[in-house]
C-alpha cells in the first residue's frame, strides 16, 4: 500500500474485504472521521485502511461493535470479549474522585503487603517460570507469524515484478520485430529504386 496515495471506496473495499455499503455503515457506526475532497467524495488514506483492518481483526477475535467502538475511542481501555458488563461500568469511571481514590489506596497499602507478595512469588516461582516461558513461546510464535506474513508480501511483490519484467520483454520483442520489418522494407525500397535507376 502506498502511504501517500488517496484511495477510492471501491479500492478500499477490495483491500479490506468490506463492501462499500459496509464501509459507509461503519463510518457512522464507529463515528469515523473519513476525509472528503473538494467535491465532497470520500477518500481513504493508509491510516483509514489500517483502521478498517484493525476493526476486522477485533471482529475476528469476537468483539462486538459496541466494544470495538469503545476500543477505538479509548484505546487505553482493555476489554475482555466475554465481559459486556465492562462497557456499562466504564461510564462510571468519570464520576470517580481520583485524588480520593489514590489516598485510599495509599492508606491501604502496608509494608506487609509487599512481604506477602514476595512470599507468593517465591512459592509460585516454578509456575511463574512456566508462565514466562509460555509468554516467550507465544512471542516467538507471533514473531514467526509476522515474518511469514512479511515473506508472503515479498513473494507477492516479487511475482508482480516478474510479471512486469515479462510484459516488458514482450514489448522489447515486439519492437525488435518492428525494427526488422522496417529494415527489410528499407532494403526492398532500395532494391526497387536501384532497378529503376538502371532501367
Amino acid at each position: 500500500m502506498d502511504v501517500d496515495k488517496q484511495y477510492g471506496i471501491s479500492e478500499v473495499a477490495e483491500i479490506t474485504g468490506y463492501p462499500p455499503h459496509v464501509l459507509r455503515y461503519y463510518e457512522k457506526e464507529f463515528e469515523l472521521d473519513i476525509p472528503r475532497n473538494e467535491s465532497n467524495h470520500r477518500y481513504y488514506t493508509y491510516a483509514e485502511i489500517e483502521l478498517f483492518q484493525y476493526i476486522k481483526s477485533l471482529q475476528n477475535k469476537g468483539f462486538s461493535n459496541k466494544q470495538i467502538k469503545l476500543i477505538i475511542k479509548s484505546p487505553e481501555v482493555l476489554i475482555n470479549s466475554n465481559e459486556e458488563t465492562a462497557l456499562t461500568n466504564i461510564s462510571q469511571l468519570n464520576s470517580i474522585d481520583t485524588v480520593q481514590l489514590a489516598q485510599e489506596i495509599s492508606i491501604n497499602l502496608h509494608d506487609s503487603f509487599f512481604d506477602i507478595l514476595n512470599q507468593l512469588l517465591e512459592k509460585n516461582k516454578e509456575l511463574n517460570d512456566q508462565m514466562v516461558q509460555k509468554l516467550m513461546d507465544e512471542i516467538v510464535a507471533l514473531r514467526n507469524e509476522l515474518n511469514s506474513k512479511e515473506r508472503d508480501v515479498l513473494i507477492c511483490e516479487n511475482a508482480k515484478l516478474k510479471m512486469k519484467v515479462k510484459e516488458k520483454s514482450y514489448e522489447v520483442a515486439e519492437l525488435r520485430e518492428k525494427i526488422k520489418r522496417l529494415e527489410n522494407d528499407k532494403g526492398l525500397i532500395k532494391k526497387l529504386f536501384s532497378r529503376n535507376k538502371y532501367s
